[in-house]
């Protein structure tokens, strides 16, 4: 199995030269980790553990332990194997996201389930879960604990992001609830593992916590608004997926919202929503009508609006090239879709 490049610091302005250094350095041993860690002596198993590895990603969870980390006494295997682990469960979730979604497409090639078959992804996604498992088992009873209540929260809200929103309750707040588990949860627990493995404070972990769940939170946001803003080469997935899953993202909550039934060109997007979107040429007409209203705009704002609160919780923090780094980063996931 090859080793792919490091991808680049994701921007991050906040970032000296030396502490882009030994973050790059420390994601080459995640990813040496990792390599090792999805091999298998059935070449067949190592292929379709290692598709997603190999085809790369932005590591953007193992880099945030690894950046977490330099609020304590900074990288050392302890943070490298929890970043790994952090980031094997978040590839175990795409296994199984992309049966879900009937996905063709993740990370700019054949998604698992699209290149071996259904059952395979949904086993090898098990089978990436227990080799998560076991790095962390070797980090002790604690890691052990988070490991297992951040797998629980994040499949509640893989389940709860299957179902349509219990009457009564606000909708939008229900949609960033499911945020909060599915992909906030892990991002909290990648912020937090990299203060306890480096030696930080509990109250540093803590913080971390609240951090990554809001920038896990802003992050998802800003995936949702890339799924209807941008091409498949600029994504490397297929646009409109949500929507062709009849999942009603930010944006379409607030057009819901917002939507004249007067108007004809409310009217009609209403109609397209609510309809049947499997066929390419109304999924198309869709996304053009929603990419030029308002609620977009709106859904955007929010998005920076929640990332600028993950900011705030970094305050109580002294100055450090760390902290400015992760003030940064918490914007940076959402300039994405700027």
């Amino acid at each position: 199995m090859t080793t792919q490049a490091i991808p680049p610091i994701l921007g991050i302005p906040g970032a000296s030269a030396d502490l882009s250094a030994r973050l790059r350095d420390g994601l080459a041993r995640v990813d040496a980790v990792l390599t090792q860690v999805v091999d298998h002596e059935d070449p067949f198993i190592a292929g379709a553990s290692g598709h997603l590895v190999e085809a790369g990603g932005k590591r953007f969870r193992p880099l945030l332990t690894l950046l977490a980390a330099e609020l304590g006494d900074g990288i050392n295997d302890d943070v490298v194997s929890a970043a790994a682990g952090v980031e094997l469960t978040h590839l175990a979730s795409l296994y199984h996201d992309d049966v879900m979604d009937e996905a063709s497409v993740r990370r700019g090639v054949a998604s698992v389930n699209a290149a071996y078959d259904n059952s395979t992804a949904i086993l090898v996604g098990d089978l990436l879960f227990g080799k998560a498992s076991e790095l962390v088992a070797g980090l002790g009873a604690e890691a052990v604990l988070i490991q297992a209540q951040t797998f629980v929260r994040l499949c509640s809200g893989q389940i709860r992001d299957d179902r349509a929103c219990p009457d009564g309750v606000d909708p939008v707040d229900y949609y960033l609830g499911v945020l909060a588990d599915k992909t906030g949860v892990l991002i909290a627990t990648a912020g937090r593992y990299g203060v306890m493995f480096s030696g930080g404070s509990a109250e540093t972990a803590e913080l971390m916590r609240f951090y990554g769940e809001k920038v896990g939170i802003a992050f998802q946001l800003a995936d949702d608004l890339i799924d209807i803003a941008s091409d498949a080469d600029d994504s490397g997935k297929v646009p409109g997926t949500d929507l062709r899953e009849g999942v009603d993202t930010l944006a379409v909550l607030r057009f819901r919202a917002m939507a004249d039934p007067s108007d004809a060109t409310d009217a009609r997007l209403l109609d397209l929503i609510d309809g049947d979107l499997t066929d390419d040429a109304r999924l198309a007409e869709a996304l053009g009508l929603l990419r030029a209203h308002p609620a977009l705009a709106q859904a955007r704002e929010e998005t920076y609006a929640v990332a600028r609160e993950a900011q705030a919780l970094l305050d109580p923090l002294p100055d450090s090239d760390a902290k400015a780094a992760l003030q940064a980063l918490a914007l940076s996931v959402v300039d994405r879709v700027g």
